[in-house]
């Protein structure tokens, strides 16, 4: 069945609709090529199987030219699991999709799922990094990272550095593991990071512990009754554009006029604002290649990027947020217009990019 949902069989679709699902933790492991991804899968596969949990690997591999299917590198890596029937593993073919994922990982993590494993691991192809696509099927997301990376760690941190539930430093017994725990540590203080030699399982156990300690923990606990839900108010909607100058023709056309435009250096962007009511459009055009903001059109193309909410104490709303186990892609900091705001990952949010901006600053 897993091969006819690969291939996108009408009939195999409708049937994994129909069944019920299951209990199945889901980790997605992701990272820049050569940081022993596969190796780490497999040692922590096998600390899974220790624990009497039943496993589930979909291993993203690149797509053969010849046949449209994976090659199969990870299933040949992970070949000496082949004996033990608590570990299912699939290599599944990228097929031209972008960002680390195939078209059809998100089925088959369900079939694994209703099919009853306690544990899914998503391993992506590690193609760059952009690959942050997993982050929206994993419960918990483990970014992986090898020391004399530089300045990658900087290169990079507008992409999987923001998805991280957990880093790992593998091949720490190499030179340079200290200074880039430094590093991570500087970017994302609120992640855990684990040292691991995986090719010896070193650091595996650790990399457990951290798993089950975030598997655990409440994802949304009652706020104290001290402390009401903080009121909110819409205060923009954010729209990738190609094009500034023609998205804004065609607003005031609407009757929407531009009252302020500005380049925010840090986003690689370039902002042009229409107050609509209460709230305002903010059309966001990029301004280099490496932009979120382009990395979005390229994706996804023009369209609804986030939406902002005007908050009265952004501190405490970030303080909540945190407590519940919300995904947050940065610390507060000042963006266009000179508000300060924070953004909360979609896999937090249901799915859409939020913004939240300190009313006061507005």
């Amino acid at each position: 069945m897993a091969t006819a949902i690969e291939n996108r069989d009408p009939h195999a679709l409708a049937t994994l609709e129909t069944l019920a699902p299951g209990h199945a933790t889901v980790l997605g492991i992701t990272g820049p090529p050569g940081a022993g991804k596969s190796t780490l899968v497999s040692a922590l596969a096998t600390a899974l199987r220790r624990e009497e949990k039943t496993v589930a690997i979909l291993a993203v591999d690149p797509t053969s030219r010849l046949s449209g299917g994976a090659i199969l590198g990870d299933r040949i890596r992970m070949q000496h699991h082949h004996a033990d029937h608590g570990i299912f593993i699939r290599s599944v073919a990228t097929r031209g999709a972008s960002g680390g994922l195939s078209r059809a990982i998100a089925s088959l993590v369900r079939l694994m799922d209703a099919a009853g494993r306690d544990y899914v691991l998503i391993e992506t192809v590690g193609v760059g990094q952009d690959e942050i696509d997993v982050a929206s099927l994993a419960q918990i997301t483990i970014v992986v990272l090898v020391p004399g990376m530089g300045d990658d760690v900087q290169a990079i941190k507008a992409g999987i550095m923001e998805v991280a539930d957990i880093f790992v430093i593998n091949k720490s017994d190499l030179p340079g593991a200290d200074r880039l725990q430094q590093e991570i540590h500087a970017e994302r203080p609120d992640v855990p990071i684990v040292k691991t030699v995986a090719l010896n399982a070193e650091g595996v156990d650790e990399l457990f512990q951290q798993i089950e300690a975030r598997r655990e923990a409440p994802l949304h606990p009652p706020s104290p009754i001290s402390h009401p839900p903080f009121p909110i108010a819409i205060d923009h909607l954010g729209i990738a554009v190609k094009s500034l100058d023609d998205a804004v023709a065609f607003y005031q056309r609407l009757g929407l006029d531009e009252n302020h435009r500005e380049t925010v250096a840090q986003e690689k962007v370039e902002v042009a604002m229409l107050p609509a009511g209460d709230s305002r459009i903010e059309l966001l055009e990029p301004t280099a290649p490496e932009s979120p903001i382009a990395k979005f059109l390229e994706k996804r193309g023009p369209g609804l990027h986030h939406v902002a909410l005007r908050v009265p104490n952004l501190t405490a709303a970030v303080g909540r947020l945190r407590a519940s186990g919300a995904r947050l892609l940065h610390e507060p900091r000042l963006g266009a217009g000179g508000h300060l705001y924070v953004f909360v990952h979609p896999a937090s949010t249901g799915g859409v990019l939020l913004e939240l901006i300190q009313e006061s600053s507005h």
